[in-house]
């Protein structure tokens, strides 16, 4: 598991871009943690308990190689600027990486993700996942001085192509068709989709990493 690439902090603080290998061991962490938690709850709230006790028991395994290198956390209240006084925001499941932590001393999260219920048939759900998941990246509310960020979408119907089917078709309703989802290029499979989006300057884009996770 390699550090991250070194940058600068164009924002203010220390900028964490992460290793495309750190990106996909997260994504892979995700997909481990799904299988191992035989997810029984229907609430997201409840969902999303399940998926970060199974992805600490994966962890905890062995069987991944990079077991040791993260820390997955209990959701918390955060703060969107070092300037705010006031926690205005409560990410999902913050991730801590071992060698940032070690090479920076930062404390706040390294990765953030965001979990939301899906169905690529259903437009509010759809709206949903971009609205109060992908647009929190966008504006800076989360991770704002990452750049990368990770989002779970739980998966009420149908396959993982359908539902980024359905977020792109609401990112084209509403004229946002450069930020549609497309297939990982940092892991292959299908479970696995990236979207790219701008943010308020000075911050540079952030891309997103989706795992689209099937209920059944």
């Amino acid at each position: 598991m390699r550090i991250p690439y070194e940058s600068t902090g164009v924002i203010g603080r220390q900028y964490i871009a992460l290793d495309r290998e750190i990106v996909a061991a997260i994504l892979l962490t995700l997909q481990s943690g799904w299988a191992a938690a035989n997810i029984t709850a229907a609430g997201e709230v409840e969902i999303t308990e399940q998926l970060r006790d199974g992805m600490r028991a994966a962890l905890n395994s062995g069987r991944l190689p990079w077991g040791k290198s993260f820390i997955v956390a209990l959701g918390m209240e955060s703060r969107s600027t070092p300037s705010t006084t006031t926690p205005d925001g409560r990410t999902d499941i913050p991730v801590y990486v071992v060698a940032v932590f070690l090479r920076y001393g930062e404390h706040d999260p390294h990765a953030i993700i965001e979990c939301k219920r899906l169905d690529g048939a259903d437009t509010h759900l759809c709206r949903e996942y971009v609205v109060e998941g992908v647009d929190r990246f966008r504006t800076g509310k989360y991770a704002e001085n990452h750049a990368a960020g990770f989002m779970a979408g739980y998966l009420l119907r149908g396959d993982a192509a359908e539902a980024a089917g359905g977020v792109n078709a609401y990112f084209r309703r509403v004229r946002r068709t450069a930020e549609q989802l497309a297939i990982s290029d940092i892991v292959d499979d299908p479970s696995f989709w990236r979207s790219a989006h701008r943010r308020a300057h000075p911050s540079p884009p952030i891309e997103l990493h989706h795992a689209l996770l099937g209920m059944a």
